[in-house]
């Protein structure tokens, strides 16, 4: 399936209402399940991710195959989660899925007592997962894989009997989503926090919360908004997006400080904010560390080359473990629109404004990745017609993207 994109009005704007944060939905789904009391929860997400959660929860204390596709927080949170739950299970996903890690989640739950066995590769999925009581205790975990790892092993923490005090080996990456998960776990009553700059303990105390909780939406589906803002070539160009919080827990609420030198200003509404215009700093190169926000990545490389904006963006260590390769992919669907993209190892990624042919009807593939999709749209308002392939990815966190773009005149 292809969807061919062109930038049709004489201006670009509209208002567009984000989709709930998969990330917060994903947690408060976890949360919820292991809590005493279920409070009631609303604007809950509709994606891919979300919907791969509701079926591992669906499915507590039942046992039997679970298959949550190409969801991989739902694979990890999954993992913890049903190691303390009664039953037995196969946790499963799709073939990317079965290439990607997760064997120090399983080490972690293993050293204190989980039952887990490898199907196939050994640290791979498929999963083998006999739930049972865990007593819990010290637990060691390498903290610049994924954080992911770090929140699975957090939430199912105060279901143990001794608690746990959780230590971080190396760098941690992406530490704004375990603050996240620290903040909303605090929310539902547990008793969890730093005690050290490595170490986080949590007490043995059950979930506990009656009052209504309403998820905020995604900071992340915001990034695309700033790119095309950013991107535009109308001055007057204006997007409101509604249901972000000044106070939001996500770490990319960064973003907002990421774009402003990228020409992009924010003014807060009374149920959201309001991109426009601005003149754009002209440091060169555009220099960023995205330890803590790794998912900007394609959002702001896409949108430095659009500008002809040189740049050197650090802190990529985890984009080799997502949905693709995000550093090769990125260099090779830049190629075909004339952009020589190096990377170093794999943290930095940068464009010295080398140039090659570009194609002359590029189709830009997505690798089964919706951040692909997303990040590469906006560019149709410099390179004019746009293939964008198995544009249906986008039903992994963003399900109404392309509805959005049409209704801001694309």
């Amino acid at each position: 399936m292809e969807n061919r994109l062109l930038h049709l009005g004489p201006s670009i704007g509209g208002a567009v209402r984000l989709p709930a944060s998969k990330s917060i939905t994903n947690r408060i789904l976890a949360i919820s399940a292991l809590a005493q009391t279920r409070a009631k929860i609303s604007n809950v997400a509709s994606c891919d991710d979300a919907g791969a959660m509701e079926r591992v929860v669906g499915r507590l204390e039942e046992g039997g195959t679970i298959d949550i596709g190409a969801a991989g927080t739902a694979m990890r949170f999954a993992t913890a989660l049903l190691s303390v739950a009664s039953g037995e299970y196969l946790l499963t996903g799709s073939e990317r899925m079965r290439h990607r890690p997760i064997k120090p989640l399983v080490d972690a739950l293993r050293s204190i007592g989980a039952d887990i066995e490898y199907v196939g590769a050994e640290g791979f999925p498929p999963l083998h997962i006999k739930g049972r009581r865990l007593q819990g205790g010290t637990v060691e975990i390498d903290a610049g894989v994924s954080s992911q790892y770090i929140s699975a092993l957090l939430m199912v923490a105060p279901q143990l009997e001794r608690g746990m005090l959780l230590t971080l080996r190396g760098k941690v990456v992406s530490r704004p989503y375990i603050d996240l998960t620290i903040g909303l776990m605090k929310q539902f009553g547990a008793e969890v926090g730093w005690t050290g700059a490595q170490t986080i303990e949590v007490k043995p105390r059950s979930y506990d919360r009656t009052e209504p909780f309403v998820i905020e939406n995604d900071w992340s589906a915001a990034s695309y908004w700033y790119e095309l803002i950013a991107i535009s070539p109308d001055e007057t160009a204006k997007i409101e997006l509604s249901g972000l919080w000044p106070d939001s827990l996500q770490g990319d609420r960064r973003v907002e400080q990421l774009f402003r030198p990228l020409g992009v200003k924010t003014q807060w509404s009374d149920d959201g904010i309001v991109l426009t215009k601005s003149p754009a700093a002209r440091l060169v190169p555009y220099e960023a560390d995205l330890t803590e926000q790794p998912d900007l990545a394609q959002t702001l490389v896409v949108t430095c080359c659009m500008l002809e904006r040189p740049f050197r963006l650090a802190g990529l260590q985890s984009l080799r473990l997502k949905e693709t390769d995000r550093i090769a992919a990125l260099q090779n669907e830049l190629r075909k629109l004339g952009y020589v993209v190096s990377n170093h190892g794999d943290t930095i990624m940068e464009w010295s404004g080398e140039k090659c042919a570009a194609e002359a009807h590029p189709s830009i593939h997505t690798y089964d990745d919706h951040r692909m999709a997303m990040a590469f749209a906006p560019a149709a308002m410099k390179t004019g017609d746009l293939v964008i392939c198995n544009p249906q990815v986008v039903s992994k966190s963003y399900p109404e993207f392309w509805n959005d773009l049409l209704r801001c005149n694309f």
